[in-house]
């Protein structure tokens, strides 16, 4: 699978190498038996596996990026209301699926990780937010040494970067927009992002792919031009098989890659 489509860019350093292997934990290493996404538990089981590491990060309503995938806290802590309308103290007295485990800052993340593994980390902001989480995550991460990268969907978040960040690892996350969640966004915008006619103006230094996407002509060309190929989100080993000749590295969950 590893095949170093273009030498490493001098800024990226280690983050460039760490891209291609080992593959990446989506979430973390969890279990629904053992510890929940996107914990220091779930971090750490991946850091002893020797997994890459996947996460997913909001803004706070007081300013601080925490690891977290939902827009609404419900689902992972059984509390109502959005994750965006709470304080940091407030988020600090919840669980994550009724376990022992809090919800952890980024910046506690990263200090759980050190460099044990690459981490990407997935921006998780919406259109017309773009400014906020990425100044926060960026603070971050200039004050952690371990190999990172950033990804998400919002093409103008990576522009931000790009603009702010050249140095920064980018990857930009895409799949068929059809979904509920991309029905507030014009038909014509869902088209092409889907045909990843963003990637102009997203910039990113690789992609990450919907396994549903590949295999892509489209995604090809780009590829070949010397932009890797990330396949998300691989749930069984004979998926991650079928997908080896067309990307680079894969992002798995539910079995040991």
């Amino acid at each position: 699978m590893k095949h170093h489509p273009r030498p490493a860019p001098e800024a990226f350093g280690e983050a460039w190498e760490r891209l291609f292997s080992p593959p990446i934990a989506h979430r973390g290493l969890w279990s629904p038996d053992g510890p929940p996404e996107n914990s220091l538990g779930a971090f750490q089981a991946a850091c002893a596996a020797g997994y890459g590491i996947e996460l997913d990060v909001h803004l706070t309503a007081d300013g601080e990026a925490v690891v977290f995938h939902d827009y609404s806290l419900d689902r992972m802590t059984g509390t109502e209301g959005k994750l965006k309308e709470r304080s940091l103290a407030d988020l600090r007295e919840l669980r994550l699926a009724g376990t022992d485990e809090p919800i952890p800052t980024l910046a506690e993340a990263l200090v759980e990780i050190g460099g044990r593994a690459l981490v990407h980390i997935e921006l998780k902001t919406r259109f017309g937010e773009v400014g906020p989480l990425e100044k926060r995550v960026s603070e971050v991460l200039l004050d952690h040494h371990g190999p990172t990268c950033v990804i998400g969907f919002n093409p103008y978040s990576h522009a931000w970067f790009a603009d702010h960040h050249p140095q920064i690892l980018r990857g930009l996350d895409s799949y068929a927009w059809n979904d509920e969640a991309a029905q507030k966004l014009a038909p014509e915008m869902r088209k092409s992002f889907a045909n990843l006619e963003h990637v102009d103006l997203a910039r990113p230094d690789f992609l990450a792919l919907d396994t549903k996407m590949l295999p892509s002509p489209r995604a090809d060309v780009f590829r070949q031009r010397g932009m890797p190929i990330i396949a998300w989100t691989v749930r069984t080993l004979e998926d991650g098989e079928r997908l080896e000749p067309y990307c680079d590295n894969v992002i798995f969950e539910g079995f040991r890659a």
